[in-house]
Parts: structure tokens; C-alpha cells; sequence
């Protein structure tokens, strides 16, 4: 079966259902008429056009497939769609900036995700929308569903319990587990990050950043940054830089300190910002302009919170050299689709047991080398439509899947 990215939903569909006979949602809202019957179906691969088809595709012919299975429990990839199918699993506990919404009120996202799968990376993927927030029973559930699928993609946990089901996924199972939230913006900062350091004629080394936000993707892209060989990077939280000798941080902010801010410095994310390099919004706020007329000249903004970026780009671009936001309506969307759809083809392609540090620093490479010698301030990352960006990300992942020893074919 494969996942249609299709809107199934036909002239002849029950429009009624509103609470007290009121006009119909969809009837002025295009997002609501859009959504309307979900946006995704299921297809078959194979036609059942008569007895024969039929008794191929289920008894008695599936039967033998089954045995074979069971024999040799790794033809499974081979004979059935585990191998090409990832899991979009959720809590609803942080969904976009809406919060802990619940389950049902995640599923649109989760759909919307699974689309994205299918549209840019060619993987199915299903929505799997969790009731339950307790971190054992998540990770419970996520491992009893695992032999359905090829991967798992986390999606809107809040943290800090993203880190630790995360972690105990990938320790528990032997198929790719990706939390999004925190790699796929990794990922496509780096991508961007790259591009502006070439573009000013430096290397990422020669960097020093300031995060403001240490929630999943604050502490993902730090973790990042740091892996591919950046100056310095401070992290900011609502209380000011994550600092070892703060006597408040979480056990994953504590760890976060301990490979970050290697100028020592404390106080407030304003000052953090006096002449730093780079600046990276993913907490939501609003920086002043002040804060960010202090930075170094020929700076990098990336102001990634939506709808409102942290600090406007018509602000920004008074005093940085490269501009970047989270919206698709200005220059250098950093946007998750971008990373996520190739990584998962890439892993699922060679059958990797897990996603490495290596890979997502080779989906970086690959993203920020799409743009070649088109290079510009306005265009240090690609387009989500690019048609050269989940190929080029899909072969850079496989490639560092089997040179670091993951890839079972």
C-alpha cells in the first residue's frame, strides 16, 4: 500500500455537521475546504481485477510469503512495505505554536507531515497521533508499533521529554529514529549557515553564535554547530545564557553547558549578542534593535519563529549581511522540509539502522552545495520546490550511512 498525497474527499461528501445547522466551515474558509476529508488516503501498488489477483495478493498465496517471513524475519523489507513506510508519531504536547493541543487537534499537522514525506522525499509515511504524555508509555507504544514501519519520525513532543524518548528509541530499536523538531532544523540552519559563511569569504570556525532558545531545536542546532566546527556558541533561555555555574538548569540544559560557551560568558542574551557573528531565533520573543546593531559588521540573522520572526528582517537587514527567517514570504526559508523528507529516503534506501551525527552533517553539505555558484544574500539556502534538493540529500545520506557502518545494504 502507499500513502496518496491526494485529498479524498468527493463532490458527493456530507457537508452538514455544524453545531446548530450554521454554514459549513469550508463554505469561507479555504484552509477548512482544503482539509475537509483529511488530506491523505491509502492506494493499492497491485490491482485485484479477478480470482487469481485475489488469491496472490491475500489467501492462499499470501501465505507462503508469511512462512518465508518467519523463516527468514529479514525478508520482510523485501515483501512488504516496512522498508519504504515511516511512522510520524505524536503526543500533541507541541504542536507548531499552538501548545499541547491533544491528539485529534495534532492529526492535520501530522497529515500535512506525511504528505511532505511523500511529496519531497517519495517515503509513505502514516500519522500516529498518541494518547498518552507519560514518557515510559510513549516510548512503550512507539516500540510494540516498530516492526510496521522502516522509521520513526518524532514530531511536536515537548521537551525536555523529546530528549529522553528519543534516545531511549534509538536504544531500544534498530530502524531509524528522527525527532524533527530538533534535526531537521539543525540540519537546514547549518545548510544556511555554510552558505553565508562562503558567502562573507569565512569558515564556520571562524563564527561565533548566540542561540536564543534552548527547547529541542535550540539544543539540536547547538549540538550541530559544535559537531561541524564552529568558533563558539552561547545558548539563551528565558533566563539568560546557559551557563555551568547556573544553579537552575535542567539535566539537559547542564549537559548543554558543558559544550557551549567556551567564552564564559553570563547575563542576558542582549549581551551575548555584542559582537557576535551569527544570530539564531528559535524561541519565539522579540530581540530589540539595539541588541542587534551591537552584533559584529557583516553579521547573519536567522530570526526562525513563526508567524513572528524575533527580530523583523526589515530590521535585521539594517545590520546583517544575510537575513533568514522561518517564513516562506521572505528570502532563506529555513524550513524543515527541506531535510527531513531526504534524510529518511536516504536512511530507508540502505536500510540504516540508525541516523548518525555523520549523516546529518552530510545532509547539510548536500543542501547548502545545491546552491552552488548561484550564491547570494538572499540565496544561501533552496527553495522546498527545488527538484535537485531531496535527490542530492537522499545520495549524501546514503553514502555516509555505509561509510559509517550502518547501511545493511
Amino acid at each position: 500500500m502507499a500513502a496518496e498525497i491526494v485529498n479524498p474527499r468527493s463532490d458527493s461528501a456530507d457537508h452538514a455537521g455544524q453545531e446548530g445547522g450554521a454554514e459549513p466551515l469550508d463554505s469561507f474558509d479555504p484552509a477548512f475546504a482544503l482539509h475537509r476529508g483529511g488530506k491523505m488516503a491509502v492506494q493499492a501498488t497491485v490491482p485485484i481485477r479477478d480470482k487469481d489477483d485475489l488469491s496472490l495478493a491475500y489467501t492462499p498465496g499470501v501465505a507462503r510469503v508469511c512462512t518465508a517471513i518467519a523463516e527468514q524475519p529479514d525478508l520482510v523489507n523485501d515483501y512488504t512495505w516496512k522498508s519504504s513506510v515511516v511512522a510520524v508519531v505524536t503526543d500533541g504536547t507541541a504542536v507548531l505554536g499552538l501548545g499541547d493541543i491533544g491528539p485529534e487537534a495534532s492529526l492535520p499537522v501530522m497529515e500535512g507531515k506525511a504528505i511532505l514525506f511523500k511529496q519531497f522525499g517519495g517515503v509513505d509515511a502514516v500519522p500516529i497521533a498518541l494518547a498518552c504524555t507519560d514518557v515510559d508509555e510513549i516510548v512503550e507504544t512507539v516500540v510494540r508499533l516498530a516492526p510496521s514501519f522502516g522509521g520513526v519520525n518524532l514530531e511536536d513532543i515537548s521537551a525536555p521529554r523529546c530528549f529522553e524518548i528519543e534516545r531511549r528509541l534509538q536504544d531500544a530499536l534498530d530502524i531509524p529514529v528522527f525527532h524533527d523538531d530538533q534535526h531537521g532544523t539543525a540540519v537546514v540552519t547549518l545548510a544556511a549557515l555554510r552558505n553565508a559563511a562562503r558567502l562573507s569569504g569565512r569558515a564556520v570556525g571562524d563564527l561565533r553564535a548566540v542561540i536564543s532558545g534552548a527547547g529541542a531545536a535550540g539544543v539540536a542546532i547547538a549540538k550541530m554547530l559544535v559537531e561541524a566546527g564552529i568558533g563558539d556558541v552561547a545558548v539563551a533561555d528565558r533566563k539568560g545564557i546557559v551557563s555551568a555555574d547556573r544553579a537552575d538548569l535542567t539535566d539537559v540544559k547542564r549537559e548543554l553547558a558543558g559544550f557551549t560557551n567556551k567564552a564564559g560568558l553570563s547575563g542576558s542574551l542582549e549581551d551575548a549578542l555584542a559582537g557576535a557573528d551569527v544570530f539564531i531565533g528559535v524561541s519565539g520573543g522579540t530581540v530589540a534593535e539595539e541588541a542587534v546593531a551591537s552584533m559584529a559588521k557583516g553579521a547573519f540573522v536567522f530570526a526562525m519563529a513563526n508567524p513572528n520572526p524575533e527580530v523583523h528582517p526589515d530590521v535585521a537587514r539594517k545590520y546583517a549581511a544575510v537575513v533568514a527567517t522561518g517564513r516562506s514570504d521572505f528570502p532563506n526559508q529555513i524550513n524543515n522540509v527541506l531535510a527531513f523528507p531526504g534524510i529518511f529516503a536516504g536512511a530507508l534506501q540502505v536500510r540504516a539502522s540508525r541516523i548518525t551525527e555523520g549523516m546529518k552533517i552530510a545532509a547539510a553539505e548536500a543542501l547548502a552545495g545545491v546552491v552552488g555558484d548561484d550564491l547570494s544574500a538572499d540565496y544561501v539556502i533552496p527553495s522546498p520546490f527545488d527538484e535537485r534538493v531531496a535527490p542530492a540529500v537522499t545520495a549524501a545520506v546514503a553514502a555516509a550511512a555505509r561509510a559509517e557502518g550502518v547501511a545493511r545494504r
